[in-house]
């Protein structure tokens, strides 16, 4: 965990089953790109929230 990550909830569509997962990244941006990292291009990311 970096300095200043906060914790995101990423929505992510993999083969027909959305799949909603924890990151804590700095930002959304980078909360995206951890999820493209595990999943690859097949999985289709639709939303990325800030957990309250």
């Amino acid at each position: 965990m970096q300095c200043g990550a906060k914790c995101f909830l990423v929505e992510v569509d993999v083969a027909g089953d959305v799949i909603t997962e924890t990151v804590y990244a700095r930002t959304p941006v980078t909360a995206r790109k951890t999820i493209r990292k595990e999943y690859g291009s097949v999985a289709e990311i639709i939303s990325v929230a800030k957990k309250k």
